[in-house]
């Protein structure tokens, strides 16, 4: 399903303020989705994700498990 998203909503976390570009944004979506997107290509579109599994990545991304 589509849903059309404000250009003006999405976010992106200021640590990824220094990585070269490389990051993601993210913005609320309908049905309780979270929206999520490459930053330097928006015009692919976004993945939308669930709540919890948003905060389940944002909580591993904080905690370190994707540190290689």
């Amino acid at each position: 399903m589509r849903h059309a998203l404000p250009s003006t909503e999405w976010r992106k976390s200021s640590y990824s303020e220094d990585n070269g570009g490389q990051c993601v944004e993210f913005q609320p979506a309908p049905q309780g989705l979270v929206a999520v997107r490459d930053s330097k290509n928006p015009a692919l579109g976004a993945h939308a994700f669930t709540a919890a599994e948003w905060q389940h990545f944002v909580d591993a991304v904080r905690d370190g498990d994707f540190d290689g």
